[in-house]
């Protein structure tokens, strides 16, 4: 039998074939990943798909890609490059009534009585005074950083917030007064015994509180500490035709000039149920047993801490346009999904997609505090709901103008934006020990000058 031979060059075929069907291999796979990409991620903004919506799709590359009550917006790729940060600008705007009006103090006369814990440099920022002109203040006059819990002080600002005069009571004969004259604060003082005057003023509500209140002779700064202090026990808008109130005031004549206004009580009867805020020796209102009338907040609105990816930054360059736009909250780096929570008890006033801020909530505390949740994925509460504290409002998402799935939040304080981070929350405590007995002995004394 003759006997078969081998070419060399087989041989040698035969171990190269299993090398050039892996490399083979490799270049389908890469070629099938580049050309069944169906949309560059750098381009696009995302809005979650909604599988029963129709999608239009129109030929101009530019153009939004609309999906259901949701849109892709296509971002010109040079652009896209610096765009790092969201844009949270909703289209709707929350609607005000008539205590916001007293909350935003429209006579542009404030007072003010000093609580635990209080500085003059928040309390003005608070209140959205200029910021330049608290620092001045503040600088110049280190004395003002000697207030004390109870005393009295009230501001003048213009229709642009620059402050205009400041008024600090220390005690009945002593009052400081700095006035604005040019671009510097002078300081002046008035000596004259004040004449103290207890009063009680009743009133009625025959159309609604704020307009009642005002016919019955308290002032706009009057009505919006009443409110204040009753904010989170009592909704002012719910009053009915018939309700009775009754505020037991001191107020401080120096002649005709008022100097100082302090609120030592208030009842009001809404229906059947009576609601009383009594001023404590802390400078702070509480129920008629001392129970606390505050509403403690979470600091954040997720069941777990997320890290930063933008922080709160009213100063803030648009990584676009270059100008001064303002980040008025945090934004949470979260996946798409994850729970949002409310931080505390209030009522949705928004739930909806809203322009480049996407899917939004906002909702009011109170009559101080308004918080806003935005680039939602799923909105899980209505307009109108009332919610608690910890209640699940919605999931996480990228929708609007957002480059990732994240979580925008901000926190409001008398409709200005603060850092939710680093602000002053209210505490829920009541008083105990020897603070109660003397707030008890306290309403003893007033409550009686409180009665229908």
């Amino acid at each position: 039998m003759a006997q078969q031979i081998k070419s060399p060059n087989v041989e040698k075929n035969k171990f190269k074939n299993p090398y050039f069907s892996v490399l083979g291999v490799l270049v389908i796979v890469i070629l099938f990943t580049i050309l069944w990409r169906p949309l560059n991620l750098d381009r696009t903004v995302y809005v979650p798909l909604n599988p029963q919506a129709e999608t239009t799709v129109t030929d101009n590359p530019h153009s939004s890609v609309v999906v259901g009550d949701g849109k892709i917006e296509m971002v010109d790729s040079k652009a896209s490059k610096q765009l790092t940060e969201s844009s949270d600008i909703p289209e709707d705007e929350i609607a005000k009534d008539e205590l916001d009006d007293i909350i935003d103090d429209k006579d542009n006369t404030v007072q003010y009585t000093i609580a635990r814990g209080d500085t003059l440099h928040d309390i003005l920022l608070r209140y959205n005074v200029n910021k330049n002109d608290v620092y001045q203040l503040t600088t110049k006059f280190k004395q003002l950083a000697n207030l004390r819990i109870g005393q009295q002080i009230s501001w003048t600002t213009d229709d642009d917030h620059n402050l205009q005069s400041f008024s600090w009571t220390i005690s009945s004969n002593n009052i400081r007064i700095y006035e604005k004259s040019g671009d510097k604060f002078v300081e002046s003082s008035e000596t004259a015994d004040g004449v103290p005057q207890d009063i009680v003023i009743k009133g009625e509500i025959k159309s609604n509180f704020v307009a009642d209140a005002r016919k019955s002779g308290l002032t706009s700064s009057e009505i919006g500490i009443i409110t204040r202090a009753l904010q989170w026990r009592l909704d002012f808008r719910r009053l009915q035709i018939g309700d009775k109130f009754l505020v037991l005031l001191s107020r401080e004549m120096h002649g005709k000039r008022m100097s100082n206004s302090q609120l030592l009580g208030v009842r009001i009867k809404n229906g059947s149920k009576d609601y009383y805020a009594i001023l404590a020796d802390d400078g702070k209102y509480y129920d008629i047993n001392g129970g606390s009338l505050a509403q403690s907040f979470v600091r954040y609105p997720l069941s777990k801490r997320a890290r930063v990816s933008s922080a709160f930054n009213p100063r803030r360059l648009h990584p676009i346009t270059g100008q001064v736009t303002p980040h008025n909250g945090v934004d949470f780096a979260v996946s798409r999904g994850t729970p949002v929570l409310s931080v505390g008890n209030g009522e949705v006033v928004i739930a909806k997609y809203s322009g480049s801020a996407g899917n939004y909530i906002a909702i009011r505390h109170g009559r101080q505090y308004m918080t806003t949740y935005m680039h939602l994925d799923k909105i899980l509460v209505k307009s109108g709901q009332q919610v608690k504290q910890g209640d699940k409002i919605a999931l996480s998402g990228n929708t609007g103008r957002s480059t990732g799935p994240h979580l925008h939040f901000e926190l409001h304080i008398n409709n200005k934006p603060v850092n939710p981070l680093t602000a002053s929350l209210p505490i829920s405590e009541g008083l105990t020990g020897k603070s109660k007995n003397a707030f008890i002995a306290k309403v003893k004394n007033i409550k009686p000058q409180l009665s229908l």
